[in-house]
């Protein structure tokens, strides 16, 4: 399953905040025993403090290796989902739940169920 956290209600952005915050996500990932797996378009900052930068299939590679008990994903869904694939016991976070692909969102899964007449190959 993927998750993202809800704000607390009674969240106080101003007293919680750290005075580093790269430090602060760098302790967690120490406690939390958490990879960070971040995709090539993502923010530098998000890149600063990833464990691993690459494509789709290189990160696929790094999750599936990984020995961290979290792995937490900066890019899409589908690759969120295919970390969780090749981990089912470990727990895959995906920061952004509405992180989407416009070329998997162009192909929804109905259009793949049965091919059409244009895409038959008849040797």
């Amino acid at each position: 399953m993927f998750t993202t956290a809800t704000r607390p209600q009674n969240f106080n952005q101003t007293s919680i905040l750290p005075y580093d915050l790269f430090e602060a996500i760098q302790t967690l990932k120490q406690e939390l025993n958490a990879v960070i797996l971040a995709h090539y378009y993502q923010d530098p900052d998000i890149q600063d403090v990833a464990d691993y930068l690459g494509d789709s299939l290189g990160l696929s590679q790094q999750a599936a290796s990984t020995d961290a008990d979290v792995i937490v994903f900066a890019g899409v869904h589908f690759m969120a989902e295919t970390a969780k694939i090749l981990n089912p016991d470990k727990l895959v976070l995906l920061p952004d739940l509405a992180a989407g692909c416009s070329l998997a969102d162009s192909c929804p899964p109905d259009a793949r169920l049965l091919p059409s007449k244009q895409h038959i190959l008849i040797i």
